[in-house]
Parts: C-alpha cells; structure tokens; sequence
C-alpha cells in the first residue's frame, strides 16, 4: 500500500517559521532587557523577501497585522476613560492641529536644502505628524503609565491624529488630481456624527447593559465569538462609513467598557491580541528593502535623528502651550516623537498619486521602519538626560 502522502500547506509553513523565529528572538531580547516591538520588526525584515525570503505569502502576514492594529485599538478603548478623553479634547483636537502646522512649517525650513515643491512639503509635513500608536500604547503598557494624566492626554493626540488622517488622506489624492467624490464627504461627515453620538450617549448614560449578560457569562465560546462581532463589526462599520477601522475598533472597546464587560472580553481576546499585534510589526519589518536601506544609510539616519528632534521639540511646545508641566511637555514629546505606522499609508498613497517618486518612497519607508525601532531607545535617552527633572514629575 502507497506511503499517503499530503502537501504542507504554506500558510501552516509560514506560520510555523515566523513562530520559530519570533521565540529565539524574543529569547535574545529579552536577556538583552529590549523591548519585544524591536524583535518583532528585525524577523520581519530577516524573513522578509529582501534579506533570507523565508516568508512567501507577504499578503497574509500584513493582513494578520491589519488585524493586530485594530485588536490593539479596541483594547485601547477598553482601558481609556472616556470622561478623561473628553476632558482632553482641546489639547486633543487643536493641540494636534498645531502638531500638524508647525511639522509642516518645519519641513518648508528645510525644503529649499532639497528643492522640495509645494505639494511635497505638505507630504512630508504629514508623514512626520503621525506618531505611532502601536509603539506608544505598548511602551505605555510596559511601564504602566496609560492611565496616568500624561498616558492619557498622549493617547488622546494619538486617537485625534487617527481622525485627521481622512482629510490628509483627501488632501493628497486632490494634489494627485483626484477630487473626492461628494457621496464619499457625505458617508464621512455622517459617520463622523455617528461616532460622535455613540461617545456622548455612552458618556449620558455612563454604564450601559449588554442584551443577555447572563447567558454570555455562562459559556466562553460565545464570548469569544461575541467579543470578536463587537470589535470587528464596528471596525467594518467605519470602514463602510470611509473612516480608519482601528477607529470602529475603539469605539467598540469603549462600550464594551461602558457596559463593564471588560473581564472576559480582556480574557477572550487577549491571546489574539498578543498574535496579530506581533504581526502587525513583523509586517513593517517586511516592507524594508535592506539593499537600499543599505545604500542610503547616511541619509537615513540623519533623517530619523533630525525627525526625532524635531517631533520631540514641536509636541513638547504643544504640550506646553496647553500648560502641561515641563516634564509632562518633555516626556509626552519623547513618546509621539517617531514616525508612525499610519505615515506608511500617506507615503504610499502619495507614491502612487505620482507626487513621490521611488526613491523618495523608499527612504520614507526606511525611516519610519528605523524610527520605529529606536523609538524605545530615544524615550529612554530622553529620561537619562533629564532625570532630574523626571523624577521629580507626577505623571
């Protein structure tokens, strides 16, 4: 009788290898006392296609990380006070529109050293506007600090600069000659309301009950599954509305919050969580091409550095100008100083709008990847350099 023989299946394959690597990388990083994120995005670019080719099915691994961003978000919402997100919401919204203006009253500084136009000038203002939500929220998490004043008001830029990114992304697609639709406006501006009326009747109510609490407490399975609806289905029903689905997903993780049910939605969930968000940076490893980074390093790396400064000095002054104490404007300038995952979507977006060419992509890509990795190593520079300073700060 035959040998019955069965083909592996690649994506079992893939996954099985990204999970090897990940573990004695994680073991080496952890004997070095570094932050996981790091590891995350270094076996991204060694399996990559551009250094060892050991991950075939690129696709999968980005929309695992698509997931891991929206899972990241949702428990974000759980944690979040509302009552302190509103209580923000100055230095939220206009703090965030002052972060914007001056990064761009920054790079128009520079742009004649690069002969940069008009267009490319607000681009690239964008791009290092956007500090990265993944990198602060876990950075947050390890030293326990989301729910201090400074984790909160950080949180609230970041969730702020999440909204402003449709009209950027709008912005750019006009500088391409591609005017938005009026429907599209409209499902924006409506979703927008909607979001805004779900916000103020949970802060109106302050707890909310979910239907068939008893039954859902009884049987694990239908938590799962239900925990899962109420994250995924509010993040597809911004998307519909043309708004960030990482949006939807912490909406979701406020009203699950709301109604109290955060112990075993938390318990449900939480190993997924861990997964998709070890995904989500293993996917920004991906996307490096080690070659170019190569050859460009120079140029990279003083343009991380100079966006480290930069960002760090323009969200500390925001942060001062709304009165937040010198070491609250330091220390929250440190955590949204880097370039941040949703700059990849502008990057791109503008390359394919032509405004960008390959090479300008390239080194965006580049950068943000680096500053990424070394975001946990500036935020701790910065507080070896004023430590006196810090210490002395309540945050």
């Amino acid at each position: 009788m035959p040998f019955l023989v069965t083909e592996i299946n690649p994506v079992f394959s893939n996954i099985v290898l990204l999970s090897m690597v990940i573990i004695a990388a994680g073991f080496i990083f952890n004997l070095l006392k570094q932050p996981s994120i790091i590891s995350y995005i270094l076996v991204g670019i060694l399996v990559g296609p551009h250094v060892f080719g050991l991950i075939t099915n690129e696709a999968l691994i980005s929309d695992f990380g698509s997931l891991g961003l929206v899972l990241l978000l949702f428990f974000l919402g759980m944690e979040l006070s509302l009552d302190s997100l509103i209580k923000n919401w100055k230095l939220a919204l206009i703090g965030t529109l002052f972060q914007i203006i001056f990064s761009i009253l920054a790079i128009a500084a520079i742009s004649s050293i690069f002969d940069w136009n008009f267009n490319k000038i607000i681009i690239f203002g964008f791009l290092i506007s956007l500090s990265s939500t993944a990198v602060i929220i876990k950075v947050l998490e390890s030293r326990k600090e989301i729910e201090t004043k400074v984790g909160q008001q950080v949180i609230a830029i970041l969730l702020a600069q999440d909204i402003l990114i449709v009209p950027m992304m709008l912005s750019i697609n006009y500088m391409g000659g591609d005017k938005p639709e009026m429907q599209e406006i409209i499902l924006q501006a409506v979703g927008s309301v909607f979001i805004i009326g779900i916000l103020a009747w949970i802060f109106y109510k302050k707890h909310i009950k979910l239907p068939f609490e008893k039954l859902i407490l009884r049987d694990h399975e239908l938590q799962v599954f239900i925990a899962f609806f109420i994250c995924f289905g509010f993040s597809i029903l911004t998307a519909i509305f043309h708004l960030s689905a990482a949006l939807g997903a912490f909406v979701a993780g406020i009203i699950v919050a709301s109604s109290r049910s955060t112990h075993w939605v938390h318990s449900s969930l939480h190993a997924f969580h861990i997964i998709f968000v070890a995904m989500f940076f293993v996917s920004i490893g991906l996307m490096l091409d080690i070659s170019f980074f190569l050859d460009n390093y120079m140029r990279v790396i003083i343009l991380v550095v100079t966006v480290l400064v930069i960002n760090n000095i323009i969200n500390g002054v925001v942060f001062k100008i709304f009165k937040a104490p010198l070491c609250n404007s330091i220390y929250a300038g440190s955590l949204l100083a880097q370039i941040g995952e949703f700059s990849f979507i502008i990057g791109a977006t503008a390359h394919l709008n032509g405004i960008l060419n390959n090479e300008e992509y390239q080194i965006i890509i580049s950068a943000i990847t680096l500053s990424l990795i070394v975001s946990p190593f500036w935020i701790s520079l910065i507080h070896r350099l004023f430590r006196k300073r810090l210490s002395a700060c309540n945050f």
